[in-house]
């Protein structure tokens, strides 16, 4: 079948009407056996060792994908290097779609790129809007899956994130992802309650270090909320198809990010932030908004390369964690 790289979450609902199948660079990168290796290829090209590993990572994934002719680069709400990136995949060959969430979150921009979307792969409102609520029954048992990651404790941290971060393109298979995702369902329903740990946000783009989940609970902390991850599944659906993406908050301001952070710290009573973010971003300035925003301790972490947790981090991560406690 037809298959169309994504460099982010967009509407994925108009790439399985098209009958065609969303792949998310992203994730072929950190999945992969041997992420450094994407890394280092990328910069024997020339990219530079202080740019994000995440680009050189989507870069390289999409170069080693021969399936992946077409690519939907998002250049507006994601990554500030989106737009030279669309440059270079366009020169290996690559047909670059581009698509854009406005900063401002301007209702009438929104519909006209969703428009174009829809144009380009030859599909109508409605069917994607079908296609949506098929969707949205998988979204439903991903919000009971984060429901029992706080509320009653069956869930680890690391499981919630790996269920979340997919339902950006639900591994290009639906009904397999929602097989299996009702499977885990059923033995995590089967554990016992679990609430004897510190209950940890972890803020900011998916971290790129394969062991922080487990150190945290190693130590006795949980990360029971995932704000971008979440925010893949598209947690607020109300109102209409162009709705569903103004209300998707990752790509927009980090002050209307904060809306939701703020809320889910009540309602998941959580005892201390981290904020992650990579090396060399632009996010990095929003840990001032949020230490500014929010009444309880928070941790600033970056990563440069897909790797394990360092000493030094360690030792930040557990003194965090002993003040919290």
């Amino acid at each position: 079948m037809r298959k169309i790289g994504i460099t982010t979450t967009i509407p994925s609902e108009i790439i399985y009407s098209a009958g065609a199948i969303p792949v998310d660079l992203n994730n072929i990168f950190i999945t992969s056996p041997i992420p450094n290796d994407f890394v280092y290829s990328a910069e024997k090209e020339g990219f530079p060792s202080t740019l994000c590993s995440w680009v050189k990572g989507i870069y390289s994934s999409a170069k080693s994908r021969d399936d992946l002719k077409e690519i939907v680069v998002v250049t507006d709400g994601d990554c500030s290097n989106s737009r030279p990136l669309a440059e270079l995949l366009e020169r290996i060959g690559k047909k670059i779609i581009t698509f854009g969430y406005p900063f401002d979150r301007n209702r009438k921009k929104l519909e006209e790129h969703i428009f174009e979307l829809l144009n380009y792969f030859g599909v109508t409102l409605e069917e994607a809007l079908k296609t949506a609520y098929e969707l949205d029954k998988i979204r439903e048992k991903l919000d009971y899956l984060d429901f029992l990651s706080w509320h009653d404790g069956k869930i680890t941290g690391l499981e919630n994130h790996l269920w979340l971060v997919n339902s950006s393109d639900f591994e290009g298979n639906p009904k397999d992802y929602e097989n299996r995702l009702d499977n885990f369902l059923k033995i995590a329903e089967r554990r016992k309650e679990k609430k004897d740990f510190l209950r940890i946000g972890l803020v900011g783009v998916p971290p790129i270090f394969s062991d922080l989940y487990e150190y945290l609970e190693s130590k006795g902390a949980r990360v029971i909320y995932n704000e971008t991850q979440r925010q893949f599944s598209i947690p607020n659906r109300e109102g209409d198809f162009i709705d569903r993406y103004l209300n998707y908050a990752y790509p927009y301001s980090f002050t209307f990010r904060l809306q939701d952070i703020k809320k889910q710290i009540e309602t998941r009573h959580l005892d201390g932030i981290i904020h992650y973010t990579q090396s060399f971003c632009h996010h990095q300035m929003e840990h001032v908004l949020l230490k500014k925003s929010v009444n309880i301790p928070t941790l600033f972490l970056e990563g440069d390369r897909p790797t394990k947790l360092d000493e030094r981090l360690k030792i930040r991560i557990e003194s965090f964690i002993e003040m919290i406690g």
